[in-house]
């Protein structure tokens, strides 16, 4: 993988993407959980608001499923200048290529609604390292907190990464085949942040909830969004909030479904000796 560093006259592309917002209200860790309210908002409605505020995108898609539970997701950005796609709930990774093809979106940025915290200005960094060194998929790297999590990638790349993913980890987690595979795709990492493994700024658990909740009663500002740098000062000034969800490991769901994959393949392995 190679290192992606744009340089600071160069932050802001003359090429734009578009993003794909992800977001469904079956969360099983913690259920309904882009609907919980922040600072009197949906979660999700928050992390809408704050991408608003990036310079290298020309469009906002809100990709849910079709279950009937997620119709809130719909009206909830009936008002608003975004697109809404409704596709598979039990494959992610179909729900996004299908929104790519819908909307003839050539290179797609990836926000998850559970990271409400998500910078604009690390999402502008992304697109304009993604364009610059001509890669197939850029995404955030080395010891970042876990919820600044950002991906951009090709429409070429998703449909290659469609086609040939069969594992339920891959097809959940949409990009991680792509980036598992540096020999079938040009892949570019991006490292801003050292020293903070340990901050878990994701919306996935109940502790995660009470966590974010206190950063956005403290910071959040109507018309206006705070940065990473915000975050960060407040944090110092405030250690004890970072012991709220500190236990829970990172990647959780990630690994969990990995974990599983594995044990299947091996079984799979063994009926065909």
């Amino acid at each position: 993988m190679e290192q992606a560093v744009p340089q600071e006259n160069e932050l802001i592309s003359s090429n734009k993407a578009t993003i794909i917002l992800q977001g469904r209200l079956g969360s099983t860790r913690l259920p309904g959980k882009v609907m919980l309210p922040l600072a009197g908002k949906p979660a999700i409605l928050h992390v809408y608001e704050r991408i608003c505020y990036c310079r290298n995108i020309d469009k906002i898609i809100v990709a849910t499923t079709t279950n009937p539970e997620d119709d809130v997701i719909e009206k909830l950005f009936s008002d608003k200048e975004v697109d809404i796609f409704r596709g598979s709930a039990d494959d992610p990774l179909d729900r996004y290529y299908q929104a790519a093809l819908r909307f003839d979106i050539g290179h797609v940025v990836r926000i998850m609604s559970d990271c409400p915290l998500v910078d604009p200005q690390i999402v502008d960094e992304l697109v304009a390292s993604y364009f610059s060194g001509g890669y197939d998929l850029v995404h955030l790297d080395g010891e970042f907190p876990t919820g600044l999590d950002v991906t951009v990638f090709s429409r070429r790349a998703l449909e290659k990464n469609w086609q040939e993913s069969t594992l339920t980890s891959d097809r959940e987690h949409i990009t991680s085949y792509i980036s598992n595979n540096p020999d079938k795709f040009k892949v570019g990492v991006l490292n801003k942040f050292h020293g903070l493994l340990h901050h878990r700024w994701v919306m996935d658990e109940k502790l995660d909830y009470q966590f974010i909740s206190q950063i956005y009663d403290a910071l959040y500002q109507e018309g206006t969004i705070f940065k990473s740098n915000d975050i960060l000062n407040f944090l110092a000034e405030n250690p004890q909030i970072l012991k709220i969800n500190a236990g829970i490991p990172r990647n959780q769901g990630y690994l969990q479904t990995r974990k599983k994959d594995l044990k299947l393949n091996k079984k799979l392995i063994k009926k065909t000796l």
